[in-house]
């Protein structure tokens, strides 16, 4: 089974475009997603820990869909921040209290893993590998996929590396350059996953761009269909595989994950807000019949 997700679920822009602009009562997005996809990518933990009590409701939220699945995303002061200096017990209770908050959904069979992303700037060298290391360590037996966006993390030295401290590297999709990561490697890990982030080449290269502005981007059927031919063949490799699409601006990352469901699913029709397929008219093509005052009630 390939798993197709959204990288998050919670945009201003996604209103009136994935969800209804007047809500039925005890509506939650994540009801929807869960509705039209296998899982989803939780970036709200990059930005603020996570806590226990948040963590239930998102499980009780898809309780009536036991085989939706969380990867989530870990806190950004494990990948982003300066850890010189900083008291290295003070990042021991961190992990800990990150996993202790996500242990309602590992309970539940629902965490498939945790995404460790790295910014750019982050190259492969001695010092990088320890750190690599070290989060290894405070995150016990957790799974955790590695997104790096540097070329040289793919060499055969660098792939040995991650392998041996247990990541599966991260296949990423976004614009051309010359020191970006290939399309396809050696897998290092049992998680194959695919993170696909537009390519909108105009924006991505500019320091001051905005977020939305950078992943700007609606892959064409053309580039879908390549896409999933190259996730099949990352199937072949690996004992699950993640398809998580996070060209999130203005619903596009849902419009081109039902494209991805309805290729893997045979072609079958796919379930679909009204409000996505409105948005974005192709999708009729491929979208079930809608009912009468929205698929999902209203």
């Amino acid at each position: 089974m390939i798993r197709v997700a959204t990288a998050g679920w919670s945009y201003p822009d996604w209103e009136g475009r994935v969800y209804p602009k007047r809500k039925p009562p005890g509506f939650h997005a994540l009801q929807t997603l869960a509705r039209c996809f296998d899982g989803v990518e939780v970036n709200s933990t990059f930005y603020a820990e996570a806590r226990p009590e948040i963590v239930t409701k998102w499980a009780a939220h898809v309780r009536e869909k036991p085989d939706f699945h969380f990867i989530a995303k870990l806190h950004q002061s494990f990948t982003h921040g300066p850890h010189e200096g900083v008291e290295k017990t003070l990042f021991e209770l961190r992990g800990k209290t990150f996993q202790a908050a996500l242990e309602p959904l590992t309970r539940r069979g629902q965490l498939d893993g945790v995404l460790v992303q790295f910014p750019a700037s982050f190259h492969e060298n001695p010092d990088n590998i320890r750190h690599l290391g070290w989060i290894r360590s405070l995150l016990g037996d957790l799974p955790l996929i590695l997104e790096v966006r540097h070329r040289s993390w793919f060499e055969p030295p660098a792939l040995s590396s991650i392998r041996g401290l247990g990541y599966s590297l991260a296949h990423i999709d976004l614009p051309d350059a010359w020191d970006h990561p290939p399309d396809r490697f050696a897998p290092t890990g049992p998680i194959g996953y695919m993170r696909l982030h537009g390519r909108n080449a105009q924006n991505w290269f500019k320091p001051d761009v905005g977020r939305d502005d950078r992943y700007d981007y609606l892959y064409t059927p053309q580039e879908v269909g390549a896409l999933a031919i190259r996730a099949h063949e990352i199937s072949q490799e690996t004992d699950q595989t993640w398809v998580v699409t996070n060209n999130h601006f203005g619903g596009q990352a849902v419009a081109n994950g039902l494209e991805f469901k309805w290729l893997f699913g045979g072609r079958q029709p796919v379930a679909a807000p009204d409000e996505i397929v409105e948005a974005f008219p192709h999708l009729i093509n491929i979208a079930e019949p809608r009912s009468q005052g929205g698929l999902f009630g209203g």
